[in-house]
Parts: C-alpha cells; sequence; structure tokens
C-alpha cells in the first residue's frame, strides 16, 4: 500500500479493461477517478469498489469534447492538488467503414474517440501530474497501428498509430520533468468490446485464440496488471515504450 493518498484518473472506467484497470490501482492504495458517460453505471461502479475498501469517484464526461474534458480534469486536480497517474483507457473501433464510402463524421468520431481523448485529457492533466510522486501517463494503442487493422477498421488503426507517437511525443515533451508517459497494446481481450460478434458469430470468436501463441484469449485483469506496473515504482525508468499485451498475437503459430 506504498501508493497511498496517490491519485489516479482511468477514463472510460465503468466497464471492461478501464474498470479492472481503476480496481487495480486502486487495491494498490490510489484513490481511483473513474471517467465514463453512463452515470448510472459509474455511481454502481464506485460503489462497487468502495465495498472493497477502495477510494474511488465518478466524473461524467464525453473524453471527445475538448470543453468537458479541460473542466472536469481541472477540478480533480484543483480538488487534489496533485494527478499522479492519467490512464487515457478510453476508446473504440467506433464501427466499420471503407474508405470510398466513408463519411467525414465517422472518420472524425473515431479519430476524436481515439486520439483527440488523449490528447484533450494528457494537456489538462500535465499541470497537476508535474505536482504527483512518479507521475505517468498510460496510453492505449493495438495491434491495428502497425497493421491498419482489419476490413473497415483502417481508420481506428489510423488512429491507434497516432496513440503510438503521441506517446513518444509526450515522453519527450515531459521528460524533464520527471513525468513517464508509456502505452500498453492490449491484444483480443474477452470483454464487451467483442460482445457482438461473440454473440452473433461464436466460432469466429473461438478461432481468434488460434492466432494466440499462447492459445487463449486475454483478461481483463492481464492487462490491469501490467498498466499497475507502468504506473508503479517498479517502471520508473521505462518511457516512450509501448508494451503489447497479447499471448503473442499476430506472430503466427
Amino acid at each position: 500500500m506504498e501508493n497511498t493518498n496517490r491519485v489516479a484518473i482511468v477514463t472510460g472506467a465503468t466497464g471492461g479493461i478501464g474498470f479492472e484497470v481503476a480496481k487495480r490501482l486502486g487495491k494498490e492504495g490510489y484513490t481511483v477517478v473513474l471517467n465514463g458517460i453512463e452515470d448510472e453505471k459509474g455511481a454502481e461502479r464506485v460503489a462497487e469498489l468502495s465495498k472493497d475498501g477502495i477510494t474511488a469517484e465518478y466524473y461524467g464526461f464525453d473524453v471527445t469534447k475538448e470543453d468537458e474534458v479541460t473542466s472536469n480534469i481541472k477540478a480533480i486536480g484543483d480538488k487534489y492538488g496533485r494527478i499522479d497517474v492519467l490512464v487515457n483507457n478510453a476508446g473504440g473501433l467506433g464501427g466499420r467503414s471503407r474508405f470510398e464510402e466513408m463519411t467525414t463524421e465517422f472518420y472524425r468520431n473515431v479519430m476524436a474517440l481515439n486520439l483527440d481523448s488523449v490528447f484533450f485529457a494528457s494537456r489538462a492533466a500535465i499541470p497537476y501530474l508535474k505536482k504527483g510522486e512518479n507521475a505517468s501517463i498510460i496510453n492505449y494503442t493495438s495491434i491495428a497501428g502497425w497493421n491498419a487493422g482489419g476490413p473497415g477498421a483502417g481508420i481506428y488503426g489510423t488512429s491507434k498509430a497516432g496513440v503510438h507517437a503521441i506517446t513518444r511525443a509526450l515522453a519527450k515533451d515531459l521528460a524533464e520533468y520527471g513525468i513517464r508517459v508509456n502505452a500498453v497494446s492490449p491484444g483480443t481481450i474477452d470483454t464487451p468490446f467483442h460482445a457482438q460478434i461473440k454473440s452473433t458469430k461464436p466460432e469466429v470468436f473461438a478461432s481468434w485464440k488460434n492466432n494466440i501463441l499462447l492459445g487463449k484469449l486475454g483478461q481483463p485483469e492481464e492487462v490491469a496488471s501490467v498498466v499497475a506496473f507502468l504506473a508503479g515504482k517498479d517502471a520508473s525508468f521505462i518511457t516512450a515504450e509501448t508494451i503489447q499485451v497479447g499471448g503473442g498475437q499476430g506472430l503466427g503459430i
């Protein structure tokens, strides 16, 4: 419990990987601030964490909206006087569209969800991260950032390539303040992110593990443990890195 009184913000934390990250950081002694856009679910998640003895609260705001992100992160920073960890977990596929039929609105929505959100939240948090202890930002990229994603996921892949680059750029920018910036790149993790294909095409979902060296899908807790490591003192000399958390996905078997 060495991290008592440290403050961590986790965006998109009302379910899936984000909630497991919040829970893991909370168990390690952080005060965790969960963000989301489903206020009722946010309240339920805070209650769940509180039962586990974790100090948690929820701030409802849309990470794609600059003013909402800036004002809420400022409010959190002002309340606690510091931010020690910012986990830019919010993101998503946003649907599928091939380029020929892609609307500008679709393009902008996907970029906003995955890349603008990282910029808005990081920029707002920096003044408070400067007051933190072993402060760091942890972003999420994807194997799609390297292979550009499957059919219709090209803009998702493009946005995640941007996250890979902004992670390194922020690390360069913030090194003089001792603020570290890293990313995780989850592979296929068994979360609601894949719920639709899991229910409509279970055979396709089951086949995905055949392209993973370890022969299984990942669990949210397995990503959360890497995020917690990157946030902690054991990772104090790690910055500008992206850690693949995918069981060897995409290397072929």
